[in-house]
């Protein structure tokens, strides 16, 4: 399988504005890459420009050291799943999948062969006969996949793969899928707008807004170690929540800091670059806030919402400046809309950033799981 580097690529279609702004990334044999970001980040350009279907306004793409920035397609040794399957209608299951070994000439024989392999690895062998019109979408889709696998690419490039399923075979295809690249060792870069899918399935995510990369890592790294306020705000579900304030102490061990709502909060940051007076803004997840809890930071809200999720809830509270603030609450305890609730978080569970939204490093990053207990 191959490797990918990409150095300062670039991408302008009026020769003014970049689309994509000098992107610089590695990827390894047989890593699976997920691309993620808001619509308009520049993903799909991104791997578009990776199979050849845009061309490059500047830097150089490598495959395996050699420079493919302007090799055809056909030449690159890539294969794509695209987000709307792209089959023929009037093709059977095997005729579809056997489509691109045909045209390049392949023997029957070893069609036939590479066509069966593929199917048994995605247990379609029994729908070879049948049109896609007699398919479900979950099973299009592994059509799609399959007629990929069949070229033996050095890179697959899957771009939205899901977008077009019902939720629950979204989470079954996307098992599928992360199965099937182990199964291969295939290296693969997809592109997904959802980031539920990218934590799950990536060894690196790459996340991306306005063309530039904000941050490449493994998933726990970005959830625990954003680089900026974007990556903070766009890895996680619910969203992290966000309090303004400024910094009081600053110290390498620790920054104190005031809050725009009114208290104090030490969080266990590095703020050895900041000093008394700066505008910060503190972050705190969800799941690191305790209802009624017991910590060194304390706040209080009034419930605006509840979102019941069997196991856990996620409880909306209004504060007294009107900021809305998410936190997770287990599912026993009893709440009712506009009853006042308490929550506290501990230092080491704050993220921080300074005005231009960069991280300070987080002294304790440990991947906390608050424990609630009823009022």
């Amino acid at each position: 399988m191959a490797s990918v580097s990409l150095r300062q690529l670039r991408k302008s279609y009026d020769g003014k504005t970049d689309v994509l702004a000098g992107i610089d990334l590695d990827i390894g044999h047989g890593e699976f890459v997920v691309l993620v970001g808001p619509s308009g980040c520049g993903k799909s350009t991104l791997l578009r420009m990776l199979c050849g279907l845009e061309r490059i306004s500047g830097g150089s793409m490598l495959i395996d050291g050699r420079e493919v920035n302007h090799l055809p397609p056909a030449e690159r040794g890539i294969a794509m799943v695209f987000q709307s399957y792209a089959l023929y209608p009037h093709m059977t299951v095997f005729k579809n999948m056997a489509f691109g070994l045909k045209v390049a000439g392949e023997g029957k024989a070893a069609i036939a062969a590479r066509v069966g392999k593929a199917a048994e690895i995605l247990k379609i062998g029994h729908l070879l006969e049948r049109l896609p019109r007699e398919l479900s979408g979950g099973q299009r889709q592994r059509v799609a996949i399959g007629r990929a696998i069949v070229r033996e690419p050095q890179l697959f490039l899957f771009d939205e793969p899901l977008s077009n399923l019902d939720a629950a075979l979204r989470v079954q295809t996307r098992l599928e899928i992360a199965k099937l690249q182990r199964q291969l060792g295939a290296t693969t870069v997809y592109v997904t707008h959802d980031q539920v899918e990218a934590m799950t399935l990536g060894d690196k995510i790459v996340v991306m807004h306005e063309g530039r990369v904000q941050q490449a890592g493994s998933p726990l790294e970005l959830y625990q170690q954003p680089a900026n306020r974007f990556v903070a705000g766009f890895i996680g579900a619910p969203t992290m929540n966000f309090f303004a304030g400024k910094v009081v102490e600053a110290a390498a061990d620790g920054v104190l800091v005031a809050l725009e709502q009114g208290g104090q909060v030490r969080a266990l940051v590095d703020g050895s670059g900041l000093r008394a007076g700066d505008a910060v803004s503190l972050g705190l997840r969800a799941e690191h806030a305790v209802p009624d809890g017991q910590a060194s930071q304390r706040f209080a809200g009034t419930v605006s919402v509840v979102e019941h999720l069997g196991e856990t809830n996620y409880v909306y509270l209004s504060m007294a400046d009107g900021q809305d603030v998410v936190i997770r609450s287990d599912a026993n305890l009893a709440l009712r809309l506009g009853q006042p609730l308490a929550f506290a978080a501990d230092s080491q569970a704050f993220h921080l950033f300074d005005a231009d939204g960069r991280a300070a490093r987080r002294l304790r990053p440990g991947n906390m799981v608050a424990t609630s207990r009823e009022g």
